[in-house]
């Protein structure tokens, strides 16, 4: 009987591990939005980390994170520091491009729960009175987050949080106007 069950477990982790190397090495989260104000206005928001706290879907995960600002005051060289909780874990962002009002780049290091290095981009594009805005994830798919998305759908869950994120920047960006 227990040779049964070892078996068994032995043959659901090969599955696992073998559906785990069948995923990308690399991965892509994307949403977008259009919010009725000016691409400067929007762009601003997005490219001063300090106004992150305003409209980051990250920020309320723990109250009592310790956030930590150097480089720049914002733009390229701009730097943001988190060390939070279990959930909201510990990194830094930096950000590598910001081309007025288009386009934002951001280094993205996490280093708890897990460590992941990612970037992070924001483009903005004007239609009308208004601003197209897509806020894109990319980075190396590791081993170990190809195991995860056997059971999770990465996809769904960090692009819910950008759902979110963009909501929170339609309403300040609009309401500054």
């Amino acid at each position: 009987m227990l040779t049964n069950i070892l078996v068994v477990v032995a043959i659901l982790i090969i599955i696992v591990l073998v559906l785990a190397a069948m995923k990308p090495p690399t991965f892509r989260i994307e949403r977008s939005t259009t919010i009725n104000a000016p691409a400067d206005r929007v762009f601003a928001l997005i490219n001063d980390l300090h106004s992150w706290g305003n409209w980051s879907p990250w920020e309320k995960v723990d109250p009592s994170m310790k956030r930590t600002f150097s480089g720049s005051p914002n733009g390229v060289g701009a730097v943001y520091e988190w060390d939070g909780n279990s959930k909201a874990g510990s990194g830094s962002m930096k950000i590598t491009k910001s081309v007025a009002p288009s386009a934002i780049d951001i280094n993205l290091d996490f280093l708890r729960p897990f460590k992941a290095s990612n970037i992070a981009e924001f483009r903005t594009a004007t239609t009308g009175g208004a601003t197209q805005v897509t806020w894109a994830m990319h980075g190396p798919n590791q081993f170990l987050g190809k195991v995860v998305k056997v059971f999770f759908n990465m996809e769904n869950m960090v692009g819910k949080d950008f759902e979110r994120g963009l909501t929170n920047l339609k309403v300040i960006a609009e309401q500054q106007g």
